[in-house]
């Protein structure tokens, strides 16, 4: 359900405490404040439309050049072998081939 931003107007006429209000699109607006009483008046303002955490920006910060550009190594799996393959990083520490098997056993004699 959308959340509105109502204007509450004290006695003097003077703008009171603006606050949100939950409510259905088919709801008709309030009229008075659902506390106090006095008369409200809602007040419009541009909807809050986050682009920050869309798919589209999502892809482009996991693109290779951007993973490459931040110093990161990517690996991908292969379902066949198991086996881990580097898809992005200029890191030449990093491995180009990383078997799951093999790294599994290396954690548990604890020397990773």
């Amino acid at each position: 359900m959308p959340t509105y931003v109502y204007q509450e107007i004290l006695p003097d006429g003077s703008d009171g405490e603006a606050f949100e209000y939950i409510q259905r699109m088919a709801d008709q607006p309030l009229k008075t404040h659902p506390k106090t009483g006095n008369p409200v008046r809602k007040v419009f303002h541009s909807p809050n439309v986050s682009s920050k955490y869309t798919e589209g920006s999502t892809k482009n910060k996991l693109s290779d050049e951007n993973v490459e550009k931040n110093g990161f190594t990517r690996y991908e799996k292969d379902k066949v072998t198991g086996r881990y393959h580097k898809t992005a990083g200029k890191d030449k520490r990093a491995p180009d081939v990383v078997d799951a098997n093999k790294l599994k056993e290396i954690q548990k004699n604890g020397l990773v």
